[in-house]
């Protein structure tokens, strides 16, 4: 999970505005139940999906998130998409992500599921603990008369990192296929 920095990246941007514990729950609930749901499908049914691809599309998520957050989707259209759908579908192609890297392992077929199972749980735990850091470093910060001034410039950045994240993973897909 620590090295997940995309995964993570995609989280912050989620909690990024959150504040209240029910919406937390809610969001946080979401993305785990689509997360869980293609990690342990895409394993067990050997889902053929490009890693380069998914990961690519992962980036792409950071950056939707971030130009959520920033309002850019209300900008444009009145209106945006539903958050909630959004971290549900998101959530989906992270955990395709992460079932690709756990294909690469080469797991036994004898206990497959449960491991899986415990797996997920881990990685779920492992979530919460990355969560509760960045909700900690987040209220610290909203604290401050700098969260508002600032809300704007770490999105940005956010949107940046996401669509590097992006484009190189499809550079490495263009190179992989061109080769």
């Amino acid at each position: 999970m620590v090295t997940g920095y995309d995964h993570l990246l995609y989280l912050v941007g989620v909690v990024f505005f959150l504040r209240g514990v029910p919406d937390l729950l809610l969001y946080v609930s979401l993305f785990t139940l689509g997360h869980s749901l293609t990690l342990i499908l895409g394993v067990l049914f050997a889902w053929p999906v490009n890693a380069l691809l998914i990961d690519a599309a992962i980036g792409l998520s950071v950056a939707y998130k971030a130009f959520e957050n920033l309002g850019g989707f209300t900008a444009l259209f009145g209106r945006g998409p539903d958050p909630r759908a959004a971290v549900l579908g998101f959530g989906l192609i992270h955990g395709l992500g992460l079932s690709t890297r756990v294909r690469d392992l080469g797991l036994a077929e004898d206990g497959l599921l449960t491991n899986l199972l415990a797996f997920n749980v881990g990685v779920e735990l492992g979530q919460l603990v990355a969560l509760a850091l960045v909700l900690a470093l987040l209220a610290g910060w909203r604290r401050g008369p700098q969260f508002a001034r600032h809300a704007f410039a770490a999105n940005t950045v956010l949107m940046s990192a996401g669509f590097l994240l992006a484009g190189l993973h499809l550079s490495g897909f263009l190179m992989e296929s061109t080769s």
